[in-house]
């Protein structure tokens, strides 16, 4: 069995993070490991919330895992909020990597042509970085324009967004999969591998659901670590999570209801 460890935040209440990374990828039948590097009392969609920022103790957590020797087969990265731990997450992969074991990011740091609160232009620069140890980047339209200093474009074309994944090609090495493109109605990926695109494109939902980007990222992955096709894994991850927005109410404002679909799969 793979193992995998997940570095992202934790909201105790609410659809998004390691709250959908742990259990998605359990099912699929990964050995899922955490590193929180943040706990919310519910994720930020609630009118308040509380915020405790573990990247003080993770030094303790390395120290230990260290003493019990532990390798992880891969890993996957979402929603940091830090700069600074992004240089953990290097850390982590110099100390804790098992023999050819795989690094998944997405980037997470904005969407609709905006960063999310809190980000600025330095924790771009910092991703931008980051990404040249990745062997599979996941960024949307939004992240794949900051990262290149790309002009946004809410049109999303998927020749716009091939233009983006040259040029983030330019910036690593690893396979480039941007989120996000539209053509004909229909909503997908582009995948940019060994100098080649593929594009998967289904139907675009006119729903909005808060933590679908963390969802596709741990279906893809789990799919990538069962040795599923680039393809295969993003058509999977785009109908699970079509298939998890379809089956969520309207009153349930914070997430989609996936864990129907979990039980189903």
């Amino acid at each position: 069995m793979k193992r995998i460890l997940t570095m992202q935040d934790l909201s105790c209440v609410g659809q998004c993070s390691l709250t959908v990374a742990l259990p998605v990828l359990s099912a699929y039948g990964v050995e899922t490991c955490v590193l929180p590097t943040a706990i919310l009392s519910n994720h930020t969609m609630f009118k308040s919330w509380s915020y405790l920022d573990l990247t003080g103790e993770i030094e303790n957590i390395f120290v230990e895992w260290k003493n019990n020797g532990f390798k992880f087969d891969a890993f996957l990265l979402g929603y940091l909020g830090k700069k600074t731990l992004m240089d953990v997450a290097e850390k982590c992969f110099d100390n804790f990597s098992a023999d050819g074991a795989t690094v998944i990011i997405d980037p997470v740091f904005g969407d609709n042509g905006k960063l999310y609160c809190g980000f600025d232009g330095e924790y771009v620069a910092a991703m931008r970085k980051l990404i040249k140890r990745a062997d599979i980047i996941l960024p949307n339209v939004t992240e794949a324009c900051f990262l290149t200093g790309t002009p946004y474009q809410s049109d999303c074309s998927v020749e716009f967004v091939k233009q983006l994944a040259k040029k983030l090609a330019a910036l690593t090495d690893a396979v480039i999969v941007v989120t996000g493109a539209e053509k004909d109605g229909k909503i997908g990926e582009v995948i940019y591998c060994g100098n080649e695109f593929e594009v998967v494109l289904l139907e675009k939902l006119p729903q909005k659901r808060h933590g679908t980007g963390d969802i596709f990222a741990s279906v893809f992955t789990a799919e990538f670590l069962a040795q599923k096709s680039l393809r295969d894994c993003c058509f999977n991850a785009s109908k699970f999570v079509i298939d998890c927005i379809k089956t969520t109410g309207d009153g349930h404002f914070y997430g989609v209801e996936f864990e129907k679909i979990l039980n189903n799969r």
